[in-house]
């Protein structure tokens, strides 16, 4: 019955996305990742997820009007030229910020404080807001039907919905910094893409106090194995993970992955691999298409959902955690407090050991957008700068392991301020963040790709929403 459910939507959603590729075949050709452009010595093969965006920004600015023209002429500024426009736009006012991070609202005294370094006088009141249970885009869509949004500009994730319901429905407007441009050796026409404000890491994690050894990514899904993970239904972006392992670059990392098993293990998957392959033909997957689907499916079949990542931190520090592991945010070991048995010594981050195989973790990221109807649009983008373009300003992220920004030269001021890359020291090893350069490369950390997962989420996106759950106990 429940394969009769998954080829009814299989074939229902392949026959929307078919239709709607159709209509916008010129968009799908013009979006590829946007977070492979967070440091100079990545690649900057990213596009403009909305066609239309793209061409307006390449479009001069007498051409432009309202929110567009604005952006237009502030991608040319500097950030002190910014600073004295934001300064006579909003001196008085109240700015309004929305956002899935809570340290807007630590960043936004900070950026006041600089602004009033060029003028003493300037004042600024603000709010900012931090929506539960993913309610950030029915806030952004309610304000955009305004004609003067409440809200000034938005730090979200979830590259998917922002695709699919923010970007593509002109509710939000990508502005890209002049500094933040040349930092990354590209300029605010030339680069196509979300302006992200840091890359987060979640890794594969494992209490080292039993026997069991996660040497492959395979592993976490073998026989026995029920990683600690929040639900992709809790937490969209976990879901985005899963959808981006069908992109055939990572679908490939799997398949090699694989490759390096024993026999016995080998023999284990090969059945949920051979019973993939159809799947993956319907679904339009590349050669490797079946490695990853057998591992969404069994990831999806095994994980022990837990309903936050600080519960699942708190679980496999614990010396009576055993042979436990999890996919969780990197950064969460730093606010670990070590007793007699609880340690951040209990645990390995996979990827860290030797001879560790695959995939290490994922990554997505905190992306910047003006609103549409933005009420103070100058102030917007000399915020959006301060954060991007100056240590000081992305502070309130950078202070902590496993948060990386997209611009080089502020990464590194953040390292050299607070040695991220020696964190734990010879006492705490797994705190010795290695950056993400590292991670990136050697670590086999999957990047979210927004158009690619709002490509698949009607096929990728629904083949998972009808996969078996695991329930402890039964």
């Amino acid at each position: 019955m429940k394969k009769k459910v998954l080829s009814t939507i299989l074939a229902f959603t392949m026959v929307v996305t078919s239709l709607v590729g159709c209509g916008s075949a010129a968009e799908s050709t013009t979006t590829t990742s946007t977070t492979e452009t967070q440091t100079t010595t990545t690649s900057s093969d990213t596009t403009k997820a909305d066609t239309t965006a793209a061409t307006e920004t390449a479009a001069p600015a007498a051409e432009l009007t309202g929110i567009d023209a604005i952006i237009a002429e502030a991608e040319g500024m500097t950030m002190e030229e910014l600073a004295k426009k934001a300064i006579e736009e909003s001196n008085g006012k109240t700015f309004y910020g929305v956002g899935n991070s809570s340290r807007g609202k630590s960043a936004l005294p900070v950026f006041i404080e600089y602004l009033q370094s060029i003028d003493p006088s300037y004042t600024m009141e603000f709010e900012w807001q931090q929506p539960k249970n993913n309610k950030i885009f029915e806030q952004l869509t309610s304000d955009s039907l305004k004609s003067e949004g409440t809200f000034a500009m938005t730090l979200i994730q979830d590259g998917n919905q922002i695709q699919s319901k923010m970007v593509d429905t002109d509710i939000l407007k990508t502005f890209i910094p002049k500094e933040w441009a040349e930092a990354n050796g590209t300029t605010a026409d030339a680069y196509a893409g979300f302006l992200p404000l840091q890359t987060l890491n979640k890794v594969f994690m494992y209490n080292n106090q039993g026997s069991a050894t996660f040497a492959n990514c395979w592993d976490f899904v073998y026989e026995g194995s029920h990683p600690l993970f929040m639900g992709v239904d809790s937490e969209i972006v976990g879901k985005n993970f899963l959808m981006m392992l069908t992109e055939e670059k990572y679908a490939t990392w799997l398949k090699e992955a694989y490759d390096k098993l024993d026999d016995t293990k080998k023999a284990y998957f090969e059945p949920t691999i051979q019973e993939m392959q159809t799947d993956a033909s319907d679904l339009g997957l590349g050669a490797n298409g079946a490695y990853a689907l057998a591992w969404i499916k069994l990831w999806v079949n095994n994980y022990n959902e837990q309903t936050d990542d600080g519960p699942i931190c708190n679980t496999l520090v614990d010396a009576s955690a055993k042979d436990q592991s999890g996919l969780l945010v990197y950064s969460k070991l730093r606010s670990v407090e070590e007793s007699a048995t609880v340690s951040v010594n209990n645990i390995n981050v996979a990827a860290y050991q030797d001879g560790y195989t695959g995939i290490g973790g994922y990554g997505y990221c905190h992306y910047l957008f003006l609103t549409k109807n933005s009420p103070l649009p100058w102030t917007a983008c000399a915020f959006i700068a301060y954060m991007t373009c100056t240590e000081k300003g992305f502070e309130a992220w950078g202070k902590d392991m496993g948060g990386y920004s997209a611009n080089p030269n502020v990464a590194q001021e953040i390292e050299d301020t607070f040695h991220h890359s020696q964190g734990g020291g010879d006492e705490f090893p797994a705190k010795n963040d290695r950056g993400y350069d590292w991670w990136t490369t050697t670590g086999e950390l999957v990047l979210e790709d927004p158009a690619y997962c709002s490509e698949v989420s009607f096929t990728v996106g629904s083949w998972i929403d009808v996969l078996d759950h695991y329930a402890p106990g039964e």
